[in-house]
């Protein structure tokens, strides 16, 4: 319960003045990566020690493909809170009293930008919090598109290109390294050695989908989330929300048969169901349109632990041999 967690009158400080920023938000909790002994997670009755405070640096990050990456490269030298945590949804998250504490006591803030995380700039300032913020994508020029009412929207589903990554993950590197120079070296030889795996990633998915004919290099899915990934595989791409975003209400029944006779025309071997939606819209697509459903693909958030895709690198190719198995 949130009565156990806060303690000092400043935490109550905060819980009220997120509570007036907040009035009548839900939300699910925030988690700690599962992956990292050093991380302490947001939770009653969870606190570290006064000697850990010292030689780790807490820290934020706000979905859980960048908390992957921020403990490749930080190891135990990062206490990290991942505030949508696996399988759960960014574009629809609404924060908890737990989040603000977490910002407030974090020295470090990653985050996504190209207005992937709609709801962190008011509860970063409810929170009082001091962090350094580090966007992430702050040196990458992203993919501006129209929606259905031809409303302009930034595309913030960077990662699925493992080049973009590569630079997200020297951004986390350069980060850390001004927070906690003592560290510098670790964590440079750390981001090296990721980098080089993801560089291998890249290397893989290149021969993978080789095994596809152009012409079926088709992905079709509930939100726009592969645009970057099509860019540099060379597919196609339509989606049948219409739009990057996976909040918007569902689409009206003539943007269903719209994208219904879109995949009859262009002959879409299957469409992809994300582990961060619900399949019900995706299931009656596939159906009406007679084509195969194709297991979930992990989009906007990795999947739980012990799954194929509790990590980035185990994501990425997961859903690459789920597209190269459907698609060929």
């Amino acid at each position: 319960m949130v009565l156990k967690l806060l303690r000092s009158p400043a935490e109550w400080l905060l819980l009220f003045l997120f509570t007036a920023t907040f009035s009548g938000c839900g939300g699910s909790q925030s988690t700690a990566d599962p992956r990292s002994s050093s991380t302490t997670s947001v939770t009653p009755g969870a606190t570290a020690t006064a000697e850990a405070s010292k030689t780790t640096l807490p820290a934020v990050a706000t979905y859980s493909i960048l908390a992957d990456w921020v403990t490749e490269v930080a190891g135990d030298h990062v206490r990290l809170t991942t505030l949508v945590g696996p399988g759960g949804d960014a574009h629809t998250y609404e924060p908890t009293p737990q989040d603000s504490v977490a910002l407030s006591k974090a020295v470090l803030v990653f985050e996504n930008g190209l207005g992937f995380e709609a709801w962190l700039d008011r509860l970063f300032e409810s929170s009082r919090s001091k962090a350094t913020r580090v966007v992430v994508t702050r040196e990458i020029h992203g993919r501006t598109l129209s929606d259905e009412h031809g409303h302009n929207e930034s595309d913030p589903h960077v990662w699925h290109d493992p080049q973009f990554a590569i630079q997200m993950v020297r951004e986390i590197e350069l980060a850390l390294k001004k927070a906690d120079p003592d560290h510098s070296g670790e964590y440079q030889q750390n981001a090296d050695r990721y980098v080089a795996e993801l560089e291998e990633l890249n290397t893989w998915i290149l021969g993978q989908i080789t095994m596809i004919p152009e012409s079926r290099r088709k992905l079709v899915t509930t939100h726009d989330t592969f645009g970057y990934f099509a860019e540099r595989y060379g597919f196609r791409v339509s989606s049948v929300m219409g739009t990057v975003s996976s909040e918007v209400s569902d689409p009206s029944a003539a943007q269903i048969a719209a994208i219904i006779e879109h995949i009859r025309r262009e002959q879409v071997p299957a469409i992809f169901a994300e582990n961060i939606l619900n399949p019900q819209l995706t299931e009656q697509v596939a159906r009406e349109a007679a084509v195969k459903l194709v297991p979930t693909l992990f989009t906007d958030a990795l999947g739980p632990e012990g799954s194929d895709g509790d990590s980035y690198l185990k994501m990425m190719r997961s859903n690459v041999l789920k597209i190269v198995e459907s698609l060929q």
